[in-house]
């Protein structure tokens, strides 16, 4: 039934080899975790434990993306993994993890298009200053930033004066219309990215080491290694002036968001030649790549900055400024808009398959969700209405609530995916599966506890969201897609 979902007028064009989905997968998962929410991290949450927070996440990031892989090599259509949810634990359970897939595309391309919003103004200012001449290219204060945000000093809400985040608003425009043209175009412009920020990536790694100050790593931990919390009460660990956890584990389940990215490639799976072994092949290779690349930049941006000074919007291109090096913050902004493209460019492209996906099954209005362009063969109205929810929500909200917004649907979703590993195989073990998770049941199992202990590590107004997203996820369901499901009508036929 997956398979005979793409054939038709609504199938995708196959033209994605395993480079091409790795890249996609590196284009997805860096950038706004390493320009970005490196500084979020470090200055409030862990300090110079930051690198270890990162080898938490991406422990919990393996055995997830093992499952993955998994689940990618025997179902490969798009839906990431709402459709292994679909073909594993039911309807239900896929209405669930596909609302929840939602949560974390759709808000997570708002996230990433606030980082890109602070560093193209850090790159006005800094062209402005150093190639025109000028004191400063600023936009209108009101068009900088959301209205609001947290202090984390006071744990409270505070406002900013403006109105709203014009370029974050501009940037998720500008994707919309490139995305309805095409995954090929999609894919060659990321390709030119993926390149360019990576070698800003080798730039930081090798000029910054030469600027790190061994002394700035000290203290290593200091919000301590713990920053565990059950429901708001923090059971391990320091808390913060607004209840939330503190500590290494509190700062790796806020860099988690970092990592995500390699689920984006099984989202494209239906897109691509060989998905049964390229799938599998793009996740893994893309996912290894990036933890390596993390711990060596967060090692040298904790080490050229104390971590209280670290600059929470624009940490990167500001450790090169500190460091009395405009001509590198400048360098290092321009790659960091680029590298930050490419993720909300893969963020926006995997959304609309995921709602393509679930309109298949007759959960939302198929004659929009799952309207494919007759020239383009996108998802193009899915695709527009994406791109219309993340504009929308990066001009208003301030990163930390959509940081962690993100991370607490997305360890969800990990949990679903590892579970659902364990249900196929006890239910059909004898299913092809071109690519097995090694270690098996040991991996399914590691990947849901470290998800679920990332997920204790959040604020406990997180679990508030989530439980209202999912209680509106419901009401859609039992409202609309429960009567107008393509597996409900089935049954009632054979009846």
């Amino acid at each position: 039934m997956l398979h005979s979902e793409m054939e038709g007028e609504n199938r995708l064009h196959r033209i994605l080899g395993p480079w091409q989905l790795t890249g996609l997968g590196v284009g997805a998962i860096i950038g706004t975790g390493i320009f970005v929410l490196t500084g979020v991290a470090a200055h409030d949450h862990t300090g110079p434990a930051l690198m270890l927070s990162f080898v938490v996440s991406g422990l919990a990031c393996v055995f997830a993306a093992l499952c993955y892989a998994e689940f990618a090599s025997m179902a490969p259509v798009a839906g990431s993994a709402y459709t292994y949810a679909y073909a594993t634990l039911g309807e239900l359970f896929a209405w669930i993890i596909g609302w929840d897939l939602v949560l974390e595309y759709a808000v997570a391309s708002s996230t990433v298009a606030h980082g890109w919003s602070h560093y193209f103004q850090d790159f006005l200012n800094i062209f402005g200053q150093k190639v025109l001449g000028k004191e400063s290219l600023v936009l209108p204060h009101a068009l900088t930033n959301a209205p609001f945000d947290y202090d984390t000093a006071t744990g409270a809400f505070v406002s900013t004066g403006t109105v709203l985040d014009f370029p974050a608003l501009a940037i998720a425009a500008i994707m919309t219309v490139l995305l309805v043209r095409g995954i090929r175009e999609s894919a060659r412009v990321n390709s030119t990215m993926v390149i360019i920020k990576l070698a800003v990536v080798m730039f930081v790694i090798g000029v910054g080491a030469f600027y790190v100050n061994p002394a700035n790593w000290h203290p290593f931990a200091p919000f301590g290694l713990a920053g565990v919390s059950f429901f708001g009460h923090t059971i391990a660990g320091q808390t913060g002036a607004g209840g939330e956890p503190l500590g290494m584990l509190a700062g790796a389940a806020i860099i988690f968001f970092a990592y995500i990215g390699f689920d984006a490639v099984s989202t494209q799976a239906e897109e691509a030649k060989n998905p049964k072994r390229d799938v599998p092949f793009g996740i893994i290779a893309s996912l290894v790549v990036c933890t390596i690349l993390y711990i060596a930049v967060s090692a040298v941006l904790t080490g050229m900055v104390p971590y209280d000074q670290i600059n929470v919007d624009a940490p990167v291109s500001a450790a090169f400024g500190h460091a009395g090096l405009p001509w590198a913050q400048f360098l290092v902004s321009l790659g960091a808009m680029a590298g930050i493209t490419s993720v909300l460019l893969v963020m926006m492209l995997s959304q609309p398959r995921i709602l393509l996906a679930m309109a298949r099954d007759g959960l939302i209005p198929k004659s929009f969700f799952g309207a494919v362009h007759g020239k383009f063969r996108t998802p193009y109205k899915g695709t527009i209405a994406t791109g219309i929810f993340v504009g929308t929500l990066a001009s208003f909200l301030p990163l930390r609530i959509l940081a962690e917004l993100v991370n607490i649907g997305t360890l969800l979703a990990f949990v679903m995916v590892c579970s659902a590993v364990l249900v196929m195989r006890k239910i059909n073990p004898t299913a092809e599966r071109p690519f097995r998770a090694p270690w098996f049941p040991f991996i399914p199992i590691m990947g849901i506890l470290t998800c679920l202990l990332l997920m204790f590590s959040l604020p406990p107004e997180n679990w508030v969201r989530l439980i209202v997203w999912l209680a509106i996820g419901f009401l859609i369901y039992f409202g609309y897609g429960k009567r107008h499901s393509v597996l409900g009508k089935s049954h009632a036929a054979h009846k």
